[in-house]
């Protein structure tokens, strides 16, 4: 419902093989990810690896979904991204977003669009980063993402 604020509740702390990883994945091969020597000679990185963004990103979009977008069939967009604060290996990620909009989808009906605000802070509450975001959801009246979970043949769980 739009105005709807959700503190995610999970957060996630960034490792140096996470860092690695992603880095080696994406190819992205800027040395302030995987070279602790150069990073200690960037002014920015305060002689500490920095975290390569496209993983501060998919981490914070990744908090963000249990509640803002979990059975969502599509993202239509991301914008005014904004990378406020630099994020250093061992730092923790949260993730907290605003519901702005809700409103039924003119091109497919049945779903609506949800857009939302969604914001990262690190351990020590600095906002790291900051975005808009739309996405499609399916209605109840669909019965996407809803009883999808097996029923045990030996029937219900008890004590």
């Amino acid at each position: 419902m739009a105005g709807d604020i959700y503190q995610h509740p999970l957060g996630r702390t960034i490792s140096e093989a996470d860092c690695t990883w992603f880095t080696l994945l994406t190819c992205n091969l800027n040395q302030n990810h995987f070279n602790a020597d150069y990073a200690a000679r960037n002014p920015v990185s305060a002689g500490r690896i920095l975290v390569n963004s496209g993983l501060t990103i998919a981490l914070v979009l990744g908090l963000s979904v249990l509640d803002m977008s979990q059975n969502a069939v599509a993202n239509l967009g991301l914008t005014d991204l904004e990378l406020t604060h630099p994020v250093y290996v061992g730092d923790t990620l949260y993730a907290e977003s605003v519901c702005t909009r809700t409103r039924p989808s003119q091109s497919r009906p049945g779903f609506g669009i949800v857009e939302m605000r969604t914001r990262g802070l690190n351990q020590d509450g600095d906002v790291v980063m900051a975005w808009q975001r739309s996405a499609l959801l399916p209605s109840r009246e669909t019965g996407l993402g809803q009883d999808y979970f097996p029923v045990a043949k030996s029937g219900p769980l008890t004590k």
